[in-house]
C-alpha cells in the first residue's frame, strides 16, 4: 500500500529483456535503506527489489506488467517516481494507492500557467467511468486531484513542488503515463455490476 506522495526520483540504468520479461535496474537515492523483497512503487507500479549490488537496484518486470504499464517505454537515463510502501503509523497525506496499474493514459497537454502547470490526460473509457471531479487518481504513482473531468479528459493543476520533485518535469504531450483509479471507486463499480 502506498500514498501517492512521491518520496524521490531515481534514474533508469537499464531495462534488459529477459525472454518475455525484463530486469529493470535503477539508481535510487535510498539504495542503502532497501532490502531484498521490499516493495517500491516505480511510476506507480509496485515492484519487488530482486537485486542490490554496487549501488544499483534491480527489479524483475513480468510480461503482464510490461503489457499494462508504461514501464516498457523506459530508456536509460529516464527519471522515474519512487515511493516505498506505507508503514503502519505513517501519515497518509495522499490517498490509498495499491501500486496496481489499471491502464495507461496519454498526456494531451502539459503547459506552464503562471507558477503552476496545466496537465491534461486522455483516459481510457474504463478508467474515466471510475473518476469524478475532485476525486483522486494516481498518475505515474502521483496522487492527484482531478480538477475537471470531461468524458475521457482529466484536467489537473500541478503546483511547483510536485513539478520539481516528480518525473512530470521530464514529461511532454504524447507520452504515456501509468493510471491507477481510486480503489473505492473500483469496488463500488464492481458491486453495482452485480
Amino acid at each position: 500500500m502506498f500514498t501517492g506522495l512521491i518520496e524521490s526520483t531515481g534514474r533508469v540504468l537499464d531495462l534488459e529483456a529477459r525472454g518475455e520479461q525484463a530486469r529493470l535496474t535503477l539508481e535510487i537515492p535510498f539504495f542503502q535503506e532497501l532490502e531484498l523483497g521490499e516493495s517500491v512503487a516505480i511510476n506507480g507500479c509496485c515492484l519487488t527489489v530482486a537485486e542490490l549490488a554496487d549501488g544499483k537496484t534491480g527489479f524483475d518486470v513480468l510480461t503482464q506488467t510490461l503489457k499494462v504499464t508504461s514501464l516498457g517505454d523506459l530508456a536509460s537515463g529516464a527519471r522515474v517516481n519512487l515511493e516505498r510502501a506505507l508503514r503502519a503509523g505513517d501519515r497518509l497525506g495522499g490517498h490509498f494507492v495499491q501500486g496496481h496499474v489499471d491502464d495507461t493514459g496519454k498526456i494531451e497537454t502539459l503547459q506552464a500557467r503562471g507558477q503552476d502547470h496545466l496537465l491534461e490526460i486522455r483516459l481510457p473509457e474504463e478508467i474515466a467511468r471510475l473518476c469524478i471531479d475532485k476525486g483522486s487518481i494516481a498518475i505515474d504513482g502521483i496522487s492527484l486531484t482531478i480538477a475537471e473531468l470531461e468524458e475521457t479528459l482529466a484536467r489537473f493543476w500541478i503546483i511547483p513542488h510536485t513539478m520539481e520533485r516528480t518525473n512530470l518535469s521530464t514529461k511532454a504531450a504524447g507520452q504515456r503515463v501509468n493510471l491507477e483509479a481510486d480503489v473505492l471507486a473500483k469496488h463500488v463499480a464492481k458491486l453495482l455490476q452485480r
